[in-house]
């Protein structure tokens, strides 16, 4: 009797220790839970999804009975956009991924980012099973290739993007090249008016010059040297011996 009673304290320990435990654990999954539904979604509004369905579930109008039917190829091009737009958010979720769960290892965000990548996850799940049936709804088997043409749609987008920019990348550089090159022609055109300016100049100071020469040759200056001087004086002499 003894050892039973002995016995029963370490298992009482035991089941209140396992209970706790128990307890805590529902609790915080009930909390983890509520905190994930209160975050703030990844991703904004699905408005191709919101449309497709707004085609889908079509309310008649007032006075009508049943609601006009849209056409299959309506829905089929809605629906289309709607896988376009799931396309780009998988693109979006496979590039934020690695620097996600790196940022994460190094505590530089928290958790809750995380756990709204998480849910974006499982709801980008659901929502690709749910495009599938219904592309299989409009048409066999098209949900098997529904995606492809989705991405051919999303890199031709891309592509067009990537072309726009180069474009007006190119419309920049072409202006810029236009006011640099009159640039550069206004100065050549100015250095080309300096340079008949300066010719003139030169050539007019020169003509000054041979004119103070010639004045000085006449009236027998430094200019025309000894020797005019002499055969002057010679001339003179000679003049003088006739008479």
């Amino acid at each position: 009797m003894v050892d039973l009673i002995g016995l029963a304290f370490p298992f009482a320990y035991l089941g209140i220790l396992v209970g706790s435990l128990a307890t805590f654990s529902s609790l915080y999954r009930k909390r983890k839970a509520a905190k994930s539904t209160s975050l703030e979604p990844w991703f904004g509004p699905h408005v191709q999804r919101n449309i497709y369905l707004s085609l889908l579930h079509l309310e008649p109008q007032p006075g009508q009975d049943k609601a006009t039917p849209i056409p299959d190829s309506i829905l089929k091009a809605a629906l289309l956009q709607r896988a376009t737009e799931d396309i780009r958010r998988i693109l979006a979720l496979r590039g934020a991924k690695q620097p996600l769960s790196q940022l994460l290892q190094r505590g530089s965000v928290g958790d809750d980012l995380w756990q709204r990548y998480l849910r974006a996850e499982k709801e980008m799940e659901a929502e690709l099973r749910d495009v599938v049936e219904e592309a299989n709804a409009l048409a066999t088997n098209w949900g098997q290739t529904i995606f492809q043409s989705g991405n051919e749609m999303v890199n031709n987008e891309i592509i067009r993007e990537r072309v726009a920019k180069l474009q007006a990348k190119g419309r920049v550089d072409r202006e810029w090249w236009d006011k640099e090159r009159e640039s550069i022609s206004t100065k050549f055109m100015q250095e080309l008016d300096e340079v008949p300016a300066a010719t003139s100049k030169a050539a007019s100071t020169g003509v000054g010059n041979s004119d103070e020469e010639a004045i000085l040759v006449e009236a027998g200056g430094p200019a025309a040297g000894g020797s005019t001087a002499g055969s002057k004086g010679g001339t003179v002499k000679k003049r003088k011996g006739k008479k």
